[in-house]
């Protein structure tokens, strides 16, 4: 744990958090320098925003290889690099048993140094990982180093990489969960006349023009030097962790990291491996947030929020309806059932079928999952042509999806292109019978008359078996397969669609859905039911008060594993009951010795 490190906003792996060097002498300088000098600003190091480049406030206390140490004093106003031996890459196991440091407790801002496969908590506030030299420009081997450290050492401390950053490979360091940086690498490559980009790093003498106009650059090439080369590395570095930074805070960091992974080959395999790292970026990354998510390339397929959806869909979801199946297209306009074709979809439906979407990158979206993100937060690139990954990703999806749902008839609705290949291939796997109604176009007259007559004699489904159906997959899809039947029923509901309120038989009201983000909020007596229910609870165990407003990590006792950022959750403890939503994930809540835990929504006290 750690008193000089707060992690702010996150964005899966990736966090923007903040050193509070000098703390304590903030407020008393600030506070003396106020009264005797208004205009005095306080003698102290302000905090730091990570990722960051952290030359200006590193103090490193020597390799315990060259000589023994003085063990240092300390200064709260800087990260002191504690006495170390540096093990490289492939260093004989007992050999780094045998030389291994005892780091002492401290007081002040301090940094242990480890190698990624020799990990311990020492109870630092950073750790700097000695190998990373080795694995450097090795995709596997990045990733295997990074959860191996992260996976060890507290969640709420910083982890430091020295030597490598550079403009083009540092988004993707901050997604794999690098806190810290310095200006080595960018120093080291401007000496040897290297001009560093996000997308190369150019031999200054094959340069005729400055790519850049930071300040380093503001003059002709031919009297631009190495000494100004390596003051452009540092300007370029410092502007793309700005960048990060910036992309984290929206949630959008792996939009950017999918393009700009791009420019290096190990970096693209680097992005690639962390994605099959499922624990630890599932672990990390939100069920919900504002974001969309920019389905540019097929490597969207694999981020965590859409196996995620995909997973919960064909796991958790069933299907509830009598009615039969129709597959339709998804639509550019999100929630579908507000675009005009899903809207002349419907008018040809007239509630007698299940409405599922096909889409890519999402999969199959059943109606009631519509508003539920990601399936209304994500735009794709447009073509009318299916890759052969994006059919094989929708294909595995349907067909589990119709593995776990029956229903008694199944019609598709879907164009040529791309969809009926997908639907063709389930069909024939499953030994299906599907009926098809598009001759041109899924919205022309005949297509559409199609449709309307393939349901001919079908009863309708009532507004109100639509509404608790709704809420009982969205209850299955947070919570875990059966919770909606566990938790809802016998409801009725008030209000429209997407709004809907969910009250028991008495009238009380337990849980409201979000159509912001397709969730369920629900009340203490639905927190209540909740607890008193089969379905899994996510709980957070807290210390002896009463939360007003938010549940900082330090009043957590114990919290389930399996929270995550966005979830619900049950707030308890011997003074407290209460609902809300979780900002860390549970183990991170456990750990943490800074920062919110959850936001409350309503408590009561004992």
């Amino acid at each position: 744990m750690t008193e000089y490190f707060e992690v702010h906003e996150r964005d899966g792996a990736a966090r923007v958090g903040e050193l509070r060097l000098d703390f304590e002498a903030v407020a008393g300088d600030a506070d003396s320098d106020t009264d005797s000098n208004p205009d005095a600003a306080p003698d102290r190091t302000p905090p730091q925003t990570t990722p960051a480049l952290v030359d200006d406030v590193l103090e490193d206390a020597g390799s315990l290889w060259s000589a023994e140490r003085e063990f240092p004093d300390g200064d709260d106003s800087a990260l002191t690099v504690l006495p170390h031996r540096s093990f490289p890459g492939g260093t004989a196991d007992e050999v780094q048993e045998s030389f291994a440091v005892d780091y002492p407790d401290v007081e002040f801002p301090s940094v242990a140094v480890v190698s990624s496969d020799h990990v311990d908590d020492h109870g630092t506030d950073a750790y700097a990982v000695s190998d990373v030299q080795s694995f450097t420009g090795h995709g596997a081997g990045l990733v295997e180093a990074v959860v191996n450290v992260r996976e060890e050492i507290p969640t709420d401390t910083a982890l430091f990489f020295s030597g490598v950053a550079t403009p083009r490979n540092v988004a993707l360091l901050a997604y794999a969960g690098v806190d810290l940086f310095d200006r080595t690498a960018a120093i080291v490559k401007g000496t040897e006349g290297r001009y560093l980009t996000t997308d190369e790093a150019y031999f200054l003498e094959d340069l005729e023009e400055l790519p850049c106009s930071c300040p380093a650059c503001q003059q002709p090439r031919e009297a631009f030097t190495r000494e100004d080369c390596v003051d452009h590395n540092v300007n370029a570095l410092e502007a793309e962790l700005g960048i990060v930074r910036r992309r984290i805070r929206d949630g959008r960091l792996r939009d950017y990291v999918e393009g700009q992974a791009r420019q290096d080959q190990w970096l693209t395999a680097a992005m690639r491996e962390l994605d099959s790292q499922w624990g630890y970026l599932a672990e990390r990354t939100p069920i919900l947030r504002d974001a969309q998510i920019d389905a540019a390339t097929e490597d969207t397929l694999r981020r965590v929020e859409i196996q995620r959806y995909a997973d919960r869909v064909t796991t958790r979801y069933q299907n509830r309806f009598k009615n039969p199946l129709v597959l339709v297209p998804c639509s550019a306009a999100k929630p579908y059932s507000e675009s005009q074709s899903h809207r002349q979809f419907h008018d040809a439906i007239q509630w007698r079928a299940h409405l599922v979407s096909m889409t890519s990158p999402i999969g199959v979206v059943p109606q009631e999952l519509e508003t539920t993100y990601p399936a209304q937060h994500y735009d794709t690139v447009v073509t009318g042509r299916w890759s052969e990954d994006e059919k094989q990703f929708v294909s595995e999806v349907l067909r589990r999806y119709l593995e776990r749902n029956e229903y008694p008839k199944i019609i598709a609705h879907v164009p040529n292109e791309g969809y009926r290949d997908i639907v063709g291939r389930v069909e024939e796997e499953l030994d299906l019978d599907i009926t098809y109604t598009v001759d041109e176009h899924p919205t022309d007259d005949e297509s559409l008359a199609n449709l309307s007559e393939a349901l001919s004699g079908e009863l309708k489904y009532s507004k109100r078996e639509r509404e608790h159906n709704t809420v009982r997959a969205i209850a299955d899809y947070l919570l875990g397969d059966g919770a909606g039947d566990d938790l809802f029923e016998d409801i009725q509901t008030t209000s429209r669609y997407p709004k809907i309120q969910v009250r028991d038989r008495e009238d009380t009201q337990l849980a409201t859905m979000v159509p912001q983000y397709g969730t369920l909020s629900f009340t203490l007596a639905g927190a209540r039911r909740w607890v008193d229910s089969d379905a899994p609870v996510k709980r957070v165990e807290i210390d002896g008060f009463v939360p007003h407003g938010s549940v900082l990590a330090p009043g957590v006792v114990e919290a389930d594993e399996e929270i995550r950022v966005g979830d619900e959750v049950v707030v308890e403890g011997p003074k407290a009951f209460g609902v809300g939503r979780a900002e860390m994930f549970g183990r991170e809540m456990a750990e943490s010795s800074r920062g919110i835990a959850a936001e409350i929504r309503h408590v009561e006290e004992k």
